[in-house]
């Protein structure tokens, strides 16, 4: 998405829209009744030790016709309200700086990637609740100046598994889910139903709200404010299935929040406490296409992080192969 799309105002949502409310004892209950601390070794790679080789296999063996979805969005250098810290890129050699033979052209990229604007992972150690990291570790302890030296994105390393879009707007019959709406565990579960696909052990579950669609059909608003996303109701059924990872074309969480206190609750269970990476900001309409077209909404997903160490996350390119 690039930016030059006109702010179109949203109203503030119907605070019920993405309720019901949760206070903040209720959500400690839940954090508690989902946490996985101390399961596994590496600590550090949380619930993706679920994905063991033979996952892997059984997820090279979805690949039918070869077809290759990327699900980044497009570099975003443009201001708006969605996009308050622009990514960089500009031209550092025109062919002028060395030798005349061969003539070479070079660029610069830079970008403060965890936002609204940038596909990115969210690594473990991106997220603490109550001052503590996954497994336990105190984030002021773990995570400083020079990086974390806990759940850095580097101890991921590439992650390929099987892929699941839990496509709501195509099974709800929409263009998309208006900001504020929350999806609820009984959505996820009628979403299974519809698209022909079961959530299992070590999957990456991506679940399109169709926000980029909106964005291109009515302009950019601040889904910081307002912006589909899962209740924090949805999390158990997620935890007991026993995924890998979580993503989406939003970042995953419903805003407003419906937990007092806490602005990224879906963030917190997920991270936090089941120790499973967040993919943020996917494009996810050539997928749905796909999905319509073939029936197939089970993937195998290559997510390939950049090598950062002590890094909280980073841009990727996450690749569906049909």
């Amino acid at each position: 998405m690039t930016g030059s799309a006109g702010e179109v105002p949203v109203p503030p949502p119907d605070r019920a829209g993405n309720g019901p409310a949760v206070s903040r004892a209720e959500f400690d209950a839940l954090f508690a009744s989902v946490r996985t601390w101390g399961r596994w070794t590496p600590a550090d790679r949380g619930a993706c030790n679920r994905i063991t080789p033979d996952r892997v296999r059984r997820a090279a063996a979805l690949v039918r016709s070869g077809t290759v979805v990327p699900m980044a969005r497009p570099w975003d250098t443009v201001a708006g309200p969605d996009n308050s810290r622009p990514a960089l890129h500009y031209m550092s050699d025109l062919g002028d700086v060395e030798a005349p033979e061969p003539a070479t052209h070079k660029d610069f990229l830079a970008v403060d990637f965890h936002g609204k604007a940038v596909s990115h992972l969210d690594a473990l150690a991106h997220v603490a609740y109550r001052g503590c990291l996954y497994d336990g570790g105190t984030a002021r302890d773990l995570v400083g100046a020079a990086g974390a030296r806990f759940g850095a994105v580097s101890a991921l390393g590439a992650l390929v598994t099987r892929g699941v879009l839990l496509d709501l707007p195509t099974v709800l019959g929409v263009d998309w889910l208006e900001p504020g709406q929350a999806v609820h565990a009984e959505d996820l579960v009628a979403a299974e139903r519809a698209l022909g696909v079961t959530v299992e052990e070590g999957d990456a579950v991506l679940l399109r709200c169709g926000g980029l669609r909106r964005r291109r059909e009515r302009g950019a608003w601040d889904p910081g404010t307002a912006s589909a996303g899962l209740h924090v109701d949805a999390v158990p059924l997620l935890a007991e299935r026993g995924i890998a990872l979580l993503g989406g074309d939003g970042d995953s969480d419903v805003r407003p929040s419906p937990v007092d206190g806490v602005h990224s609750p879906v963030h917190a269970l997920a991270i936090a406490a089941m120790g499973v990476p967040l993919l943020d900001n996917l494009d996810l309409e050539a997928l749905s296409v796909a999905g319509g077209e073939t029936g197939r909404y089970a993937f195998l997903l290559v997510v390939a992080p950049l090598n950062v160490p002590g890094g909280t996350g980073s841009p990727v390119n996450p690749v569906a192969v049909l």
